[in-house]
C-alpha cells in the first residue's frame, strides 16, 4: 500500500498543468513578424524595381532601404512614412498641377524641407530614383549657337540630368507655376545636378528676373557663336520650313541701297550679344554666367567640356576619349551616348548646308556687329575671335 501509494505520488499526476509555452509563442510570433516584414520588403522592391530600372544599379541604397524601412515596420511607423511619400509625390503628368497660384520657389523650398530628406536611401527607394527639383544651371543661349550640342555632350556625365525637350517656361509658360515646371524636370539624387535648356531665354526680357525669382544663385551658360554665321544658320533653318521666304539678302536691309541693316529680324537682333547681355547684368554677376565658345565646340568639344564641368563643380568626367569627329556632319559625335552603347550624333536637322550668301552683305555684316562684339568682348573678358 506505501509502495503504491509512493508510485501514485511520483508520477505526474493528470491535474497537473502542462508547462509554460509562453516562450515558444513568443518565438513563432517574431518570426510571423519578421516573415511579414520580409515579405512587404520583397513586394514594395519588385514594385519599384519595375518600374525604375535605374534603381537596380544602386543595390546599397537599396539595402539600407530595406534595414530603414524594417526599422520603421518594427516600431509601427513604416506605413505612415509611406503614406507621407506618396502623398508628396508627384502626379506624374504636368496637367494635373495648379497654375501659379500653386506655389512660389520659396514654397516649393520649403515642401522640400519638411518633408523626409529627398536625398536619403529611404525617401529614394520609394520615390523611385530621387526628386524632382527646380533646375541648378540653365543654358539659356543662343539659338544656333550650339547649345543642343552642349546639353547632349553634358548629359553623358553621370552627375548632370537634364530634361530632353526645350521646357520654354521663362518665356512662354511662365503662367503656369513653378510646380509645373518642377513637374518637368528628371528625378536627381544626391550630389546631381538638374538642368535644362531654352535658347530663347537670352533674348526674353523678362526672363533675367524670372529666373532671379526662382533662385538668384542659378548657373548660367551661354553658348555664343559668330553672329553672321549664327544668323546664317538661322535663316537656314528657317528655309528648310519655309521654302517660299524671302532671301537672306533682302530680309537683311531695311534699304539695300543704304546698307541700313533692319534690326528687327530676328536673325539680326539675336547676335547683337552685348545687348542682351547688359540685361542679364542687372540681376546675375558676370561670374555666375559662363560663356561657351560654338565654335571651340566643334574644334575642341573636350576643353570646352571641361570648363563647364568646372563652372557646375563637377569631375572632370567627359574628355577626349567620349567624341570622335563625324567628317560627313562636320562637327564632333559621341561614340557613346547617355544610355546607350552605340555611337550618337546630332540628328540631321543640324549641320545643315548654308545657302550661298552675297559676300559683299557678308561683309557688311561684319561691319555692322564689329562694336558689338568689342563691348562683348570687354564685357566677357574673353576674346571669341569673331573678327
Amino acid at each position: 500500500m506505501g509502495q503504491r501509494l509512493i508510485c501514485c505520488l511520483d508520477a505526474p499526476s493528470a491535474l497537473q498543468p502542462p508547462p509554460p509555452l509562453l516562450p515558444v509563442r513568443r518565438k513563432l510570433l517574431l518570426l510571423c513578424i519578421m516573415l511579414f516584414l520580409w515579405l512587404y520588403m520583397f513586394y514594395s522592391c519588385a514594385g519599384s524595381c519595375a518600374s525604375v530600372p535605374g534603381l537596380a544599379g544602386r543595390p546599397a541604397a537599396a539595402a539600407g532601404a530595406g534595414e530603414a524601412a524594417a526599422t520603421a515596420g518594427a516600431r509601427g511607423e513604416g506605413l505612415q512614412v509611406l503614406s507621407k511619400l506618396l502623398r508628396r509625390a508627384p502626379s506624374g503628368g504636368a496637367q494635373g498641377l495648379a497654375g501659379p497660384a500653386a506655389a512660389s520657389p520659396s514654397e516649393l523650398r520649403e515642401e522640400q524641407s519638411a518633408s523626409p530628406d529627398p536625398t536619403s536611401p529611404i525617401s529614394s527607394f520609394f520615390n523611385g530614383s530621387g526628386t524632382k527639383k527646380l533646375p541648378q544651371a540653365i543654358i539659356i543661349g543662343v539659338k544656333k549657337g550650339g547649345t543642343r550640342a552642349l546639353l547632349e555632350f553634358l548629359r553623358v556625365h553621370p552627375d548632370i540630368r537634364a530634361v530632353g525637350a526645350e521646357p520654354h517656361f521663362f518665356d512662354r509658360n511662365y503662367e503656369r507655376g513653378f510646380a509645373w515646371y518642377r513637374d518637368l524636370m528628371p528625378r536627381t539624387l544626391d550630389g546631381q545636378i538638374t538642368m535644362e535648356k531654352t535658347p530663347s531665354y537670352f533674348v526674353t526680357k523678362e526672363a533675367p528676373a524670372r529666373i532671379s525669382a526662382m533662385s538668384k544663385g542659378t548657373k548660367l551658360i551661354v553658348v555664343v557663336r559668330d553672329p553672321v554665321t549664327r544668323a546664317i544658320s538661322d535663316y537656314t533653318q528657317t528655309l528648310s520650313k519655309k521654302p517660299d521666304i524671302p532671301t537672306f539678302e533682302s530680309l537683311t536691309f531695311k534699304n539695300r541701297t543704304t546698307g541700313l541693316i533692319d534690326t528687327s529680324w530676328s536673325a539680326i537682333q539675336i547676335g547683337i550679344y552685348a545687348k542682351h547681355l547688359e540685361n542679364w547684368l542687372l540681376y546675375f554677376p558676370i561670374g555666375q554666367i559662363l560663356f561657351v565658345s560654338g565654335e571651340r565646340l566643334i574644334s575642341d568639344p573636350a576643353g570646352e567640356l571641361g570648363r563647364v564641368q568646372d563652372f557646375l563643380g563637377l569631375k572632370r568626367i567627359i574628355t577626349d576619349k567620349h567624341f570622335y569627329f563625324n567628317k560627313t556632319k562636320g562637327f564632333p559625335c559621341l561614340k557613346k551616348a547617355e544610355g546607350s552603347s552605340k555611337p550618337h550624333c546630332l540628328g540631321k536637322t543640324k549641320g545643315r548646308t548654308h545657302p550661298n550668301i552675297d559676300r559683299e552683305v557678308v561683309q557688311r555684316l561684319r561691319e555692322f556687329y564689329r562694336p558689338f562684339n568689342m563691348k562683348f568682348y570687354q564685357m566677357t573678358g574673353h576674346d571669341f575671335g569673331w573678327d
